[in-house]
């Protein structure tokens, strides 16, 4: 009986080594992909896409998260901190803003930014918690003013 239970434990313990790596391989994956060429799946001005989460969570939950989001705002903030690249897009609540996490491939497109440019950034849609979080982020700079 004791062995039955060291294979049965060491089979489980296995099985969820293969499943972790396998999860992290696919996060990975998926955070890679190149969003340049790829349809968003909704096109908002930061303005609205923060009062959306700010009015009803749930539902703009519902609506983007995992979504691919194209977003045309005003640049607040440019940062290289903690070696992340990220533009902030200004919004009219002042309490809030959208993060755009901006793949490694955009590195050029970055540091031409400055602030108050009016930009479109391509991501994918994490979420909300004091801002609209967008990760791998592509900019489209076509809409500058």
């Amino acid at each position: 009986m004791k062995t039955f239970k060291k294979i049965l434990l060491f089979v489980s313990l296995i099985t969820l080594i293969i499943w972790s790596f396998w999860a992290t391989l696919s996060v990975n994956k998926s955070s890679e992909k190149n969003l340049e060429k790829i349809n968003s799946d909704y096109n908002l001005d930061s303005n609205d896409l923060v009062a959306n989460f700010v009015n009803n969570t749930a539902k703009a939950n519902g609506n983007y998260v995992g979504k691919i989001i194209e977003v045309t705002g005003y640049v607040k903030q440019i940062s290289f901190l903690n070696n992340r690249k990220t533009v902030i897009l200004y919004t009219k609540n002042q309490n809030y803003g959208v993060i755009c996490d901006v793949s490694n491939n955009q590195l050029d497109k970055l540091k031409t930014l400055k602030k108050h440019q009016k930009i479109t950034v391509k991501g994918t849609c994490k979420g909300f918690l004091m801002d609209v979080i967008l990760l791998n982020c592509y900019i489209d700079l076509k809409t500058n003013e």
